[in-house]
């Protein structure tokens, strides 16, 4: 049974099958936010498969270098592979709430996707203003509210099996309230905090483009499927499918499908950005 969402080896081998167009697309919006520059040193922690450290080191440049950093092995692997001919980027297992960086290593620290699943994003986020040097920014993005987030029709179909599963789902959207995440920021000695949204609509070519990759396990709504029976798995799918209107006919899985992101931008002083992402 799963009891948590998690990373494995067949989680990090799909992860970009199934998001990186939506990573992709709000990357420009943290790198600008950071406002990375050549000659930069770069933190991407909760780096992924590496997207947004392969976009800041096309901006650092040779005279910069990029860290990225990932509390999954898997992860990690994927990232090292993306990287691998890049001189001046280096990547490394990390826990965000406990970086092993010296104080005041970095220009900038950015996290794309990743605090919302942070057990404690307060730590995490102290950890950044430890290692950011004097006038250093943070980026963050996070998901904003279930119904607005790209996989959460998955998740709540899966969570009718699993149980559990519903109460880590619901746990990504705790920091996706402007409130609080005001409030994280301050309490972790970030100053000037602003927000503003940003909202981009997905349109996939089919049903099946976007519930493939999640049937063969990429990332952790994935995992939390195939975990599953398969008369289950058949019955999340179905349910999906009739979220999205898809219910029958010739072209069954083969219709068009669009997801909204809505992403709510976050600015501060020593300094954050927070890019909150909402799907409709």
């Amino acid at each position: 049974m799963v009891e948590e969402l998690t990373y494995k080896d067949e989680a990090a081998a799909g992860y970009d099958r199934a998001f990186a167009h939506v990573t992709t697309h709000f990357v420009p919006y943290l790198l600008r936010a950071a406002h990375i520059a050549p000659g930069m040193r770069v933190l991407d922690i909760a780096t992924g498969t590496g997207l947004a450290a392969e976009a800041a080191l096309n901006i650092v440049g040779l005279t910069g270098h990029v860290t990225a950093a990932d509390l999954s092995p898997a992860m990690v692997a994927k990232s090292r592979e993306r990287l691998r001919h890049s001189k001046n980027a280096s990547v490394a297992v990390e826990d965000g709430q406990a970086l092993s960086f010296s104080d005041e290593s970095f220009d900038a620290v950015v996290c794309s996707l990743g605090l919302m699943f942070f057990p404690d994003a307060l730590s995490g986020l102290a950890e950044f203003r430890r290692v950011l040097r004097p006038g250093g920014r943070a980026a963050v993005s996070v998901n904003t509210v279930p119904e607005r987030s790209y996989n959460n029709r998955i998740n709540l179909a899966v969570a009718r099996h699993v149980p559990s599963l519903a109460v880590a789902a619901a746990s990504v959207f705790s920091v996706g309230d402007e409130m609080k995440l005001r409030s994280l920021f301050e309490a972790a000695n970030f100053q000037d905090v602003e927000i503003t949204t940003e909202t981009h609509r997905f349109v996939l070519p089919s049903f099946d483009a976007y519930f493939e990759p999640f049937e063969k396990g990429a990332g952790s709504p994935g995992q939390a499927l195939v975990s599953l029976s398969v008369e289950a798995r058949k019955a999340v799918r179905e349910e999906v499918q009739r979220d999205f209107g898809d219910t029958g006919g010739a072209h069954r899985g083969r219709s068009r499908v669009q997801v909204s992101w809505r992403a709510t931008i976050t600015v501060a002083r020593m300094t954050v950005w927070v890019l909150l992402c909402r799907t409709q």
